[in-house]
């Protein structure tokens, strides 16, 4: 299961370190009693961090101040708390998000967006790394490439966001890096190229610091639509390749990870995008690869809206997976609502399929 910090999402809910390690503990507890076998823990989710880094400040989600010292390693304690429970820990990192709010001087002094602002965009109210700037890609590999190497992870884990989700029908403000950088090629290709060497490039150091620890995406997921490209699914969604500059199915082609979860956040029988064709289309995708698939569940969704209201609809959803034995897992976003077992969906899902 996902186990999301920017906003609170799922965890610290308090800045008192005691009761924020206890809270940590009660989500492990749960995904033991789900029998889960793995985390998904977002260590670095605004350009800030969860352990004492040379690079960035302390996290903002753990004291409710950037930079203020928690008193403790954060990351250290989750990680082995998670191990000794017997669940794989995956460190979850947002590669160009680095802040909520719109604010330079919001942030730490320390902060690497403070002291080289010529990397920052402003873009729907919040501050982002221009991805098209090599010391952007520099300074998300050293990030962390400093956790493979000083704590014993498992795996290193992107989600969705790359280029920022399309807002207002604005432009992602990139024209003068574009200028620079753009090589000829068209300002699409050039974005999915900027996305495309910092995921070679960190698969390629991830394997060669550490060979064991595995790196893996969760994209959004649509990576293109049948109308918009043949070689795409039979979807009508939003697509991944045009609208974030993740050309995700070239990464499983291509052997750039470990793993891919896209997130499959829509019920059977879908009109936009039908969970049944995604699931077959990603399978197709990784079928002859050293590429696993797990599947990206909407357990946030279980209980809204009119097809989510079956509190069977992910029991329903992993049945199926059963027909593609290229799907090997699945994994829940997020904690919370594992916990709150809405409707008793995950107890039926326990008792049904673990």
């Amino acid at each position: 299961m996902w186990i999301a910090t920017v906003k609170h999402i799922d965890w610290p809910r308090s800045h008192a370190a005691k009761a924020q390690q206890a809270e940590f503990l009660r989500l492990l507890d749960t995904a033991k009693r789900m029998r889960l076998n793995a985390v998904y823990v977002q260590i670095r989710p605004t350009a800030d961090a969860f352990y004492p880094s040379p690079y960035e400040p302390w996290s903002q989600w753990i004291t409710g101040k950037q930079g203020r010292n928690p008193g403790y390693d954060v990351l250290g304690f989750i990680l082995r708390a998670a191990h000794a429970r017997g669940l794989e820990f995956h460190a979850w990192f947002n590669p160009y998000r680095i802040s909520r709010q719109p604010k330079l001087k919001a942030l730490a002094a320390s902060s690497p967006a403070r002291r080289h602002p010529t990397w920052v965009r402003r873009y729907a109210k919040q501050l982002w790394y221009d991805p098209g700037l090599p010391q952007v890609r520099d300074l998300v590999t050293k990030v962390v490439l400093d956790v493979v190497r000083k704590y014993d992870i498992d795996g290193v884990h992107f989600d969705d966001y790359f280029y920022p989700y399309p807002a207002g029908g604005k432009t992602f403000p990139d024209k003068a890096t574009y200028k620079t950088y753009g090589r000829g090629l068209s300002r699409a290709a050039w974005r999915r190229h900027n996305v495309d060497a910092l995921i070679q490039g960190l698969s390629r150091r991830i394997h060669q610091t550490k060979p064991q620890v595995r790196f893996g995406v969760s994209p959004f997921g649509v990576w293109r639509n049948k109308s918009t490209d043949p070689a795409g699914s039979n979807t009508h969604a939003l697509q991944s390749y045009d609208a974030l500059y993740a050309d995700t199915r070239t990464w499983v082609r291509r052997g750039w990870l470990d793993y891919i979860t896209p997130q499959l956040y829509w019920p059977i029988g879908d009109r936009r995008a039908d969970y049944r064709t995604l699931v077959a289309w990603w399978s197709r995708q990784v079928a002859g690869t050293s590429v696993q698939l797990t599947i990206g569940q909407a357990a946030y969704r279980v209980g809204t809206g009119k097809r989510w209201k079956n509190p069977d609809e992910l029991s329903r959803h992993l049945t199926l997976n059963g027909r593609y034995p290229q799907v090997q897992g699945d994994v829940f976003f997020s904690a919370t609502d594992i916990a709150a077992d809405q409707g008793g969906w995950a107890t039926r899902l326990r008792s049904a399929h673990y």
